[in-house]
């Protein structure tokens, strides 16, 4: 901290520098379990704002926290020039809450808060508190487990006979970047699994269901049932509070399915827009129902040998319906989150490891290979899919993440935030662009080169635009993979020929690297692997 005092002093008070330390005071600090502070208003309290867990840099911080808290009092909503996805109070659950909780996970947070942390790094305590149905049957399969919000799900798995550890972390490529590159290009080539039963799932009932969520929803999704349907959702200044998928299961029940960061905060969204006027009720069913996804070009021949339904194309994109599974039944979607031809399964708890197994002993004869979240993670920004607190925020409006497509300006009721939308659009149109746009960036790579996390530079024409949100390698185009929200900061507009004339270099660690910019995805921008 004596750089930052010094400077201070410098800048500030220069004359204490002659009067020396009168006073060294060690006092209780207050740490959290990710080493980020817990900001915002409380999820259990109405009106209640919170700005704690500065894990001893609330000196440095405390500043810009304060400044945070009162333009959310001040409004009612997030600030919307600062991220405050990774903050936001409502991300903790409350069994980390629990005394052996805060008690054994303290001690690493403090360890962590000024040591240099590989993009690999994952907490060694609190471990095992949450779990898949499916948790026993990933072990025996090799699984390397992540801390997905406390539950452990698979980042990617060893081959047999290879013990699943990280031995040497890096921020090039690690040891296990060939099992990696395996899993991906399965899901590509042939046929994954991935279980994402982390994800949040909340079953919303009542007379007045579809009419709530569709004005919650920028797209209707109170369409015909059996139908799923990717949206977001506003707030009444026009910025992203969420990004997911709603399945209309019948006129009066509804499957809302959002990332397992934004558990609360879609919780939380809902109940707090609900009145009693509303016949509406909102359960909380994620672990009601694993979640299995089998995604690539052969997960609909491998689907169809393990139920009677007719899985050709009457089985449409966007289609969903129970259907049998062997001896039981599972709600089956056919929606992907990694550009292929694939289903999302959402199987009671009771029938999980039943129907785990039946696909596994079918599988063998197509060659299934379980993927993890790193695979997940390469696959989808490949695709230039988003992903909520990552890569799109409480700081973009939908026109600049470029998710308009779902916006449905005539359904009847219109939906929070509309007016601001047709507003940017409008003057996005006026004017030949936007200001901030969301695009895909490609770099060629090396293997001795540092691979793309976040937080890379992006420079045009030798000024800095704006930096990696989420990064990756992309197996399939053959090299780093990323999206970024490109600022021209003058308020030129981004458009074709704004990329088109750059120059374009991306900065990884002390180099910079010719890279090439797209609005479109690189791969598969015309979604004819997708709709096949």
């Amino acid at each position: 901290m004596a750089p930052y005092l010094e400077t201070a002093l410098e800048r500030l008070v220069p004359e204490v520098r002659d009067i020396g330390l009168k006073k060294f005071f060690c006092g209780p600090e207050s740490f959290t379990p990710d080493n980020a502070p817990a900001v915002g208003p409380s999820p259990d309290l109405q009106n209640y704002y919170v700005a704690a867990g500065l894990n001893s840099i609330g000196i440095l911080t405390g500043g810009g926290i304060g400044r945070t808290l009162a333009k959310w009092i001040q409004r009612g909503l997030p600030p919307s020039d600062i991220d405050v996805t990774g903050i936001n109070i409502d991300r903790f659950h409350s069994y980390q809450a629990n005394i052996d909780y805060r008690k054994n996970r303290v001690g690493e947070s403090l360890g962590n808060t000024y040591r240099l942390l590989y993009p690999t790094h994952q907490p060694t305590t609190c471990r095992g508190v949450k779990k898949s149905v499916l948790h026993d049957r990933l072990v025996k399969q090799n699984a390397y487990f992540h801390d997905v919000s406390g539950w452990e799900s698979p980042g990617w798995y060893a081959p047999p006979g290879v013990e699943p550890v990280i031995r040497k972390e890096s921020f090039g490529r690690s040891d296990f970047f060939s099992f990696w590159e395996a899993e991906h290009n399965a899901c590509r080539d042939n046929v994954a699994l991935f279980d994402m039963s982390f994800m949040s799932k909340f079953l919303v009932q009542g007379y007045d269901t579809g009419t709530f969520l569709n004005r919650l929803s920028t797209a209707n999704v109170d369409g015909d049932s059996s139908t799923i349907t990717y949206t977001q959702w506003l707030n009444e200044d026009g910025f992203l509070e969420a990004d997911l998928t709603v399945i209309k299961l019948s006129d009066n029940a509804f499957l809302v399915i959002a990332t397992d960061t934004m558990h609360n905060h879609v919780y939380s969204h809902m109940t707090n827009r609900l009145s009693r006027d509303w016949h509406v009720t909102v359960t909380d069913v994620t672990a009601r129902y694993a979640q299995i996804n089998l995604q690539g070009p052969r997960s609909r021949d491998l689907l169809q040998m393990l139920t009677s339904r007719d899985m050709s194309r009457d089985f449409e994109f966007r289609r969903a319906e129970e259907i049998d599974i062997g001896l039981s039944r599972a709600i089956c979607t056919r929606i992907t989150y990694v550009g292929e031809l694939g289903y999302e399964l959402f199987i009671p708890a009771e029938h999980a490891t039943y129907i785990y197994d039946y696909i596994i002993a079918v599988g063998k004869e197509f060659g299934l290979r379980h993927a993890g979240l790193k695979a997940l993670s390469s696959l989808r920004l490949e695709k230039g899919y988003r992903d909520y607190g990552h890569d799109i925020d409480n700081t973009d409006t939908i026109t600049e993440a470029g998710l308009s497509f779902t916006c449905d300006f005539k359904k009847e009721g219109g939906f929070i935030g509309m007016e601001k939308v047709q507003a940017q659009k409008t003057n996005a149109k006026e004017r030949g662009g936007l200001s901030r746009r969301m695009a895909n960036v490609f770099v060629p790579l090396e293997p001795s080169d540092p691979l793309l996390y976040h937080g890379e530079i992006l420079w045009r024409n030798g000024e800095a635009i704006s930096d990696i949100r989420s990064g990756s390698y992309g197996h399939t185009i053959g090299g780093g993979i990323g999206l970024t929200m490109l600022d021209s900061h003058n308020g030129e507009p981004i458009n074709n020929a704004y990329i088109e004339n750059g120059s374009w270099e991306l900065e990884i660690a002390d180099r910079k690297y010719p890279c090439k910019v797209s609005v479109s995805p690189f791969y598969d921008p015309k979604n004819s692997r997708i709709k096949d």
